[in-house]
C-alpha cells in the first residue's frame, strides 16, 4: 500500500505488496522488493536495490552519493538483501568506481544513526549498532556483531562470528570467531557464547581457542605463529579460515591484549 502523501517517481520499480508511508520519497532507478516496508520520511535515491521483505524506518537516507573526493559521477548502486532492517536516520552511500556498489547482505540489522560509506561489503546476518560508523571500503565478514558507537577504518576488514566492544576504535583487521574490546582495540578471547549460540560444538570452540592461544599468547611473531598454527594444528574449516584470514591481512590484524605489544 502507498500512501498518497508518498513521493513515487514513476520509473521506480516496487514489488507486490510494497507499503511506502508518508512522506517517503524513492527516486528512478530504485528497485524494492516484494513484502518491504519504506516508513515516513525515508529516501531511497538513484541506485537502490532493496531486497524482499526489508524494513526502512524514517528518515533512513539509501543511496546518496559516496563523501570520497574520487567519486566523478560514474553509475553506482546500492544492494541490501531480504529481511534486512535498516532503523531511523541510517545513512548508506552508493559505491565508487573502486567496487561500484555498497552492499548490505541478508537477514542484517543496522540500528540508529549507523553509518556505512562508499563500496563497503558488509555480509549476511550482522549486526552494527547504533551511531556505528563504517569508513570506505571495509569489510564485516557474515554474523559478526559491531557494537554501538564504534568507529572502524576505512579497508578493515572484520572477520565472520566476531563481535566487537561498544565504542570501539577498529584501525586493524580483527580475525574470525574472537571478542575484541579495550583501548586500543585488542584480542580478548573467543566469541563462545555467540558460536554456541550458532550450534558451533564444544570440540570445535575449543580447536579455535588452541588456534589463538599460538597467535597471541606464544611469544611468536604473527607469521611465525600462523606457520605453526599450519604445520602443527589438524585441519579444519575454522582453522583454515583464521591462516587465510591473517595471511591476506593488508592492513595487519588487531593486537593480544596478554601480550602487551603488537606483533608485525
Amino acid at each position: 500500500m502507498t500512501k498518497p502523501s508518498a513521493n513515487i517517481h514513476p520509473d521506480a520499480k516496487l514489488g507486490k505488496n510494497v507499503s511506502v508511508e508518508p512522506f517517503a520519497t524513492i527516486y528512478e532507478d530504485v528497485e524494492v522488493g516484494e513484502g518491504s516496508w519504506i516508513g515516513p520520511n525515508a529516501i531511497l535515491m538513484p541506485g537502490a536495490r532493496i531486497g524482499k521483505h526489508c524494513n526502512i524506518f524514517p528518515g533512513a537516507v539509501i543511496s546518496a552519493n559516496p563523501q570520497d573526493m574520487k567519486y566523478e559521477g560514474e553509475y553506482t548502486t546500492v544492494e541490501i538483501g531480504d529481511h534486512t532492517t535498516v532503523r531511523e536516520f541510517v545513512t548508506i552511500n552508493k559505491g565508487t568506481k573502486a567496487r561500484g556498489k555498497t552492499s548490505i547482505g541478508s537477514g542484517c540489522l543496522l540500528m540508529s544513526y549507523v553509518h556505512v560509506a562508499h563500496d563497503c561489503e558488509v555480509k549476511d546476518r550482522v549486526i552494527i549498532g547504533s551511531y556505528a560508523g563504517l569508513a570506505g571500503e571495509v569489510e564485516v565478514d557474515n554474523w559478526a556483531i559491531v557494537s554501538p558507537g564504534s568507529l572502524v577504518h576505512q579497508f578493515v576488514r572484520i572477520g565472520t562470528h566476531v563481535m566487537i566492544q561498544g565504542g570501539s576504535k577498529v584501525t586493524k583487521d580483527v580475525p574470525p570467531f574472537i571478542l575484541a574490546g579495550r583501548d586500543p582495540l585488542s584480542f580478548t578471547g573467543i566469541n563462545s557464547i555467540g558460536l554456541r549460540r550458532r550450534n558451533f560444538s564444544s570440540d570445535t570452540i575449543y580447536a579455535i581457542q588452541e588456534v589463538y592461544r599460538i597467535i597471541y599468547q606464544r611469544g611468536l611473531n604473527i607469521s611465525d605463529a600462523i606457520d605453526f598454527v599450519d604445520v602443527n594444528l589438524p585441519a579444519s574449516n575454522e582453522r583454515d579460515e583464521i591462516v587465510l584470514f591473517i595471511r591476506d591481512s593488508k592492513r595487519g590484524i588487531i593486537k593480544g591484549y596478554f601480550d602487551g605489544e603488537e606483533k608485525e
